[in-house]
C-alpha cells in the first residue's frame, strides 16, 4: 500500500528531476522505486535497491540513484536496465516450482552463457520471471520462479521461511562435529545461524553419510562450508522443501505452478509454537 507523503521525501517531477516533496506540491499517493520495481516483478526489493545504487534505473529517462526517491508507477516511465516496467496492477502474478537440475544457474542471465534455471521451462512462461532467492550451480532441488516481488522478499529474508536439504557427505562426521555446526559456526567475518541437522543413512558401499540439513537464514555455499569445517566435503546436495512446499511427485529437471493456496500460505503468520507445561505435581492434603 502507498504512503503519502511527508515533509523531506524525495519524488521525481515528469520532467526527470528529483525534489523534495515539500517544494513539488504533489498531493497523489506515491510508492518508493525500490518497492515498485519489486512489484513489477524484478527481484526483491534489496535487489532493486541494488540496481538503483548500480546506476541501472531511469525515471522518466533520469538517472535515479538515491533510495528514498519516490514515483508514480501508473504515470511515471521507470526503466530498469533500460527496460520499461509495468505497472504491478497490471500484470498477472505467475509462480512455478522447478526441480533443478545440476548444471543450471539460478539467475535472471549469465555473461558466460550458461543453461538458466529458467530454460527447464517453456519459452512461452519464462517472459518476466526471476528466481526467489539461489540454488548453487551443482545444486539440485526446488526453486521459485515469479514476477512477485512480495513474495521473492518473504521467502529470501532470513528466520522467514525453512529451506531443508538433503546432504551427502564424504565419510562419517562425529556427533562433536555435527553439534558444532548446530549451533553454528564461523565461516570468514560472518557466523553462520542455528541449524537442525538430522541423520538419514550411512551408505555401505562407499561409507559416506546423508544428512538432512534445515536453514532458516542460509549464506552463500553455506553448507558446502559448513561440512567442509569438518574435513567431510559434501559430495550431493539436493533442496527438498521451501516452506511448507515439497519435491513430493515433481522429478528433476520437472516444473509446475504453485497454487493459489500453496501462495496464501506463505503470507500468513507462522503458528506458534508454545512449549507444553509439565503437569504440576499433586499435592497431599493433611
Amino acid at each position: 500500500m502507498a504512503a503519502p507523503l511527508s515533509s523531506g521525501d524525495i519524488v521525481v517531477t515528469r520532467e526527470g528531476r528529483p525534489q523534495r516533496a515539500a517544494l513539488t506540491g504533489f498531493i497523489h499517493m506515491l510508492e518508493r522505486i525500490q518497492k515498485i520495481i519489486a512489484n513489477a516483478g524484478f527481484g526483491s526489493r534489496r535487489a532493486a535497491e541494488q540496481m538503483m545504487l548500480h546506476g541501472e534505473v531511469t525515471v522518466n529517462g533520469k538517472l535515479v540513484t538515491e533510495l528514498g526517491t519516490r514515483a508514480d508507477a501508473e504515470r511515471d516511465h521507470i526503466k530498469v536496465r533500460g527496460k520499461l516496467i509495468n505497472p504491478a496492477g497490471k500484470q498477472e502474478k505467475r509462480y512455478f516450482l522447478i526441480n533443478k537440475l545440476r548444471g543450471y544457474l539460478s539467475s535472471a542471465s549469465d555473461p558466460k552463457n550458461r543453461p538458466l534455471v529458467a530454460h527447464l521451462l517453456p519459452p512461452s512462461a519464462r517472459r518476466g520471471l526471476h528466481p526467489v532467492g539461489r540454488l548453487d550451480f551443482n545444486t539440485e532441488g526446488l526453486i521459485i520462479l515469479t514476477n512477485d516481488g512480495e513474495l521473492t522478499e518473504l521467502v529470501t529474508r532470513g528466520g522467514r521461511v525453512d529451506k531443508v536439504y538433503h546432504v551427502k557427505v564424504k565419510g562419517s562426521p562425529g556427533e562433536e562435529q555435527i553439534e558444532r555446526l548446530r549451533r553454528g559456526i564461523s565461516i570468514g567475518k560472518v557466523r553462520t545461524a542455528p541449524a537442525q541437522i538430522k541423520l538419514i543413512e550411512r551408505t555401505r558401499e562407499a561409507g559416506n553419510t546423508w544428512f538432512e540439513v534445515t536453514l532458516r537464514e542460509g549464506k552463500n555455499q553455506q553448507i558446502r562450508k559448513m561440512f567442509d569445517s569438518t574435513g567431510h566435503s559434501v559430495v550431493k546436495l539436493r533442496r527438498v522443501r521451501i516452506g511448507h512446499i515439497t519435491d513430493e511427485g515433481l522429478a528433476l529437471g520437472a516444473h509446475r505452478e504453485l497454487t493459489p493456496n500453496e501462495v496464501k500460505r506463505f503470507f500468513q503468520p507462522a503458528p506458534i509454537v508454545r512449549p507444553k507445561r509439565r503437569p504440576k505435581p499433586a499435592v497431599r492434603r493433611k
